[in-house]
Order: C-alpha cells, then sequence, then structure tokens
C-alpha cells in the first residue's frame, strides 16, 4: 500500500465550515436525517463512483468520490452516532478508500459495498413511506 493510500485511509473527518462543502445544503440539514437516510445517501454518491471508476470516466469519478468522503464525514461527526455506530461508519469509509486507493483490494469488493449500501437504500425508501 502507498504512502498516499495510508493517508487517504487514515484520515479522521475533520469540521469546515458550510460554505466550503460540496453539499451545504445537505450539510445545514444533516443532522436531522435518520442514519438510514444519511447512509442511503452516502451509498448513492459511493455507487456513482464506482460506476465512474469503471467507466474511466476521471472528472465524474472524482466529483464522486469527493462528495461521497463528504456525506461520509458529514455522518462520522453527527454525535447521534457514536461507539460501534461510528466506528461502523468509519470503516466502511475505509473500505470506500480501499477500492480506489489500494492495489491489493479484492476485485469483487465494490461490488460487496454497493450491496451493503442497498440496504440502506432499501430500508430509507420503507421508511419514507
Amino acid at each position: 500500500m502507498s504512502r498516499r493510500s495510508r493517508v487517504l485511509m487514515g484520515l479522521i473527518f475533520v469540521r469546515v465550515s458550510v460554505e466550503t462543502l460540496i453539499h451545504s445544503d445537505a450539510a445545514r440539514r444533516w443532522n436531522t436525517l435518520a442514519l438510514v437516510d444519511q447512509l442511503a445517501h452516502v451509498g448513492s454518491e459511493v455507487d456513482r463512483a464506482i460506476r465512474a471508476h469503471d467507466a474511466g470516466n476521471r472528472n465524474r469519478f472524482e466529483g464522486a468520490l469527493g462528495r461521497a468522503l463528504e456525506l461520509f464525514d458529514l455522518t462520522a461527526a453527527d454525535n447521534r452516532w457514536r461507539g460501534a455506530r461510528r466506528r461502523e461508519i468509519l470503516r466502511a469509509r475505509s473500505e470506500f478508500c480501499r477500492l480506489f486507493f489500494d492495489d491489493s483490494v479484492s476485485p469483487d469488493s465494490a461490488a460487496g459495498l454497493s450491496r451493503y449500501f442497498l440496504h440502506f437504500a432499501i430500508a430509507a425508501r420503507r421508511h419514507a413511506s
């Protein structure tokens, strides 16, 4: 694993002003969403990043990567999710980073991560109705 990979995987979320966020509107109301809804949104960006990466579309990949990491960080920064929940969020973030920055990642890891987040999307849809 390269130094850059270790640095990206080891990043802990950093609080930044709402004005500098990509999802500035979402950041304002992020803490009002249920965990299942937050992770469904994260999963949407994770899937976009995976699809763009697989298609070789660098611009879309970089945008989706940044948005996904930002939503991971907003979720992890939510004070309602402490202990095991926060560790799970940060573990998912780490696995997401490994997909793109670790040469030894399994080829089916992307599909597994997509399936993981699909469950949150389904649950969020049920939660909304």
